[in-house]
């Protein structure tokens, strides 16, 4: 089985299903560190990660937006004096998507490498 930083997003639209609670089951324990909030009624994924200054935040930011265009799947971030939160949800959906899933875990990769 491939792992999720394996994966490429998929295009979704208006009728494309949410991820119901048996595929966040499967698929939360591969993003363990990712948080299950609910904004407005939507669930969504969101990390923190911690760096030493503001530089690195504002880099690890930069390369978050290079994968969010390449895979066109677009998170909420909030570059802050060393950290970087990152919200991950479907937008059209207004909900999850295996492609948050994704997503997360490409972001922890990123970021496992930049620290």
């Amino acid at each position: 089985m491939a792992t999720l930083t394996q994966e490429k997003c998929s295009a979704c639209n208006k009728q494309s299903q949410p991820a119901n609670a048996e595929e966040i089951a499967e698929l939360k324990p591969q993003i363990p560190e990712w948080n299950l909030i609910e904004v407005e009624g939507e669930p969504r994924l969101q990390r923190s990660y911690a760096f030493k200054n503001f530089k690195e935040a504002l880099a690890f930011t930069h390369q978050i937006g290079h994968l969010a265009e390449a895979e066109g799947h677009h998170p909420a971030l909030l570059t802050e004096w060393g950290k970087v939160t990152v919200t991950w949800w479907t937008h059209t959906i207004s909900g999850l998507h295996r492609n948050d899933f994704i997503m997360a875990a490409k972001t922890d990769e990123i970021a496992s490498s930049a620290n």
